[in-house]
């Protein structure tokens, strides 16, 4: 006597089937979701205290990011300038404006502006800004086009994966270090190629090798370490 009707054996495979897809769908769902600006905040403008424009100070009256950024060569920390960098130029222009009385009345009390940090790593994770200048990395290979960001915003996710794709092929990113801190460095091809050392460059790949070897580059094994960056 057959207890269950023949389509027994159909409708528990598809169920199988449907509960293994189902959760192959929800942990794409999650992954996604854990990549998205929801969770990392990428292209996601932070109030400030002062709207600073990277746009306007630096695209239109070309101030070098180490005028603010002192300590971006030679310290782990890029540096936050202190109000009196501020207040260089805007004891002079912009004396009154609404919008930077902030600034002024930071400047008069000696009480430091609290800055809400933009691009801020986990506190398990070990950056140093001076170790990735003088090996070639660019600015804007990790902040993004900052010259064109009305308001500041982190670029990239940050996530241990967009790290590791630098580290594990660096020289698709490094550049001369004269060439570091130009947020409109463009890297060699066909057409515009760059000059270094005599030698012109119109691939990228070739040029980056060729800068790993001068600026003395770990090997790949040795930057893909975990304890590179957790220490």
């Amino acid at each position: 006597m057959q207890i269950f009707h023949r389509s027994t054996n159909t409708i528990s495979r598809a169920t199988i089937y449907g509960v293994v897809f189902l959760l192959g769908a929800l942990l794409w769902a999650a992954l996604e979701l854990q990549r998205s600006p929801y969770v990392t905040y990428a292209k996601v403008a932070r109030p400030q205290p002062a709207p600073f424009s990277h746009q306007h100070h630096v695209a239109g009256l070309g101030i070098d990011c180490r005028y603010c950024h002192t300590s971006v060569e030679t310290s782990s920390f890029a540096g936050i300038p202190p109000t009196k960098t501020c207040m260089n130029c805007h004891s002079q222009i912009w004396t009154q404006a609404p919008m930077l009385e902030p600034v002024r009345e930071s400047f008069r009390t000696g009480q430091s502006l609290v800055w809400n940090r933009v691009n801020d790593l986990p506190d398990f994770v070990y950056f140093n800004h001076s170790i990735h200048i003088n090996k070639g990395v660019g600015c804007n290979t990790c902040h993004g086009p900052v010259d064109r960001m009305p308001l500041m915003y982190n670029y990239a996710s940050l996530q241990m994966e967009w790290c590791l794709d630098c580290h594990r092929q660096p020289e698709k990113y490094l550049r001369p270090r004269d060439q570091v801190f130009n947020m409109r460095y463009e890297q060699p091809a066909i057409g515009k190629p760059v000059w270094m050392g005599g030698a012109e460059y119109t691939d990228q790949i070739a040029l980056g090798r060729v800068l790993a070897e001068k600026y003395k580059l770990r090997t790949v094994a040795d930057i893909t370490s975990c304890s590179t960056c957790h220490r």
